[in-house]
């Protein structure tokens, strides 16, 4: 079995290949690479989708790639293949996002990606925070509400459909941190810098057969 972290220049791969191929050989789930060919995505078993910085950027470079939006498409949606999509990564399947410029995202999982109204909060939202479990599902298995993750965003994920939320965090009010439906799941934190909760994820991730 392959996993592909997709390579699309937005952002430093270097942990998050790390941490997969960490867990990837404790799970015994197969090969890690990281790839900006869209034929080795069309190819994979599971994508993962890193992201960080803004999301015009990054939705601009993702489209620079040839043939990678069609060959996510196709093995994703078409093909049911098990997808993470991290931080910038996982705001990308929103219908749009509202960075700077309203942008069109992949509208995979419908919503909006708007700015965090944190009061007298800091934005960026930054460091530690508790989750929140919501709903059940097998990414997490074993993690539980107060376990903590790392968020670096000042942009959350707005779902038009509440029940696609399988984990917040309260920041001045609910912030979206994990979304799931079908085969398809998105951290809004980053699991490869979340120590325990996120090798945890990862690795249930990895065994996941939606």
């Amino acid at each position: 079995m392959t996993t592909v972290l997709v390579d699309y220049e937005s952002g430093n791969l270097h942990s998050a290949q790390k941490a997969f191929e960490r867990m990837s050989a404790e799970a015994g789930t197969g090969e890690v690479i990281v790839s900006a060919r869209a034929e080795d995505v069309a190819r994979a078993e599971r994508i993962v989708l890193p992201g960080d910085g803004a999301f015009p950027a990054c939705r601009r470079a993702l489209d620079a790639v040839e043939g990678m939006t069609e060959a996510l498409h196709e093995a994703v949606i078409a093909r049911g293949r098990p997808f993470l999509g991290i931080c910038v990564g996982m705001q990308l399947m929103a219908t749009r996002g509202l960075e700077y410029t309203p942008t069109p995202g992949l509208d995979w999982i419908g919503g909006e990606v708007v700015r965090i109204e944190a009061g007298a909060l800091k934005v960026p939202h930054m460091g530690w925070n508790d989750l929140v479990v919501e709903r059940a599902h097998p990414v997490l298995d074993g993690i539980a509400s107060g376990d903590h993750a790392y968020f670096v965003h000042s942009y959350k994920y707005a779902l038009a459909d509440p029940a696609e939320c399988l984990a917040h965090v309260d920041y001045a009010g609910p912030v979206t941190a994990i979304i799931g439906r079908a085969n398809m799941v998105g951290t809004q934190f980053h699991p490869e810098k979340s120590q325990s909760t996120g090798l945890r994820l990862i690795a249930n991730f990895l065994r996941w057969r939606p």
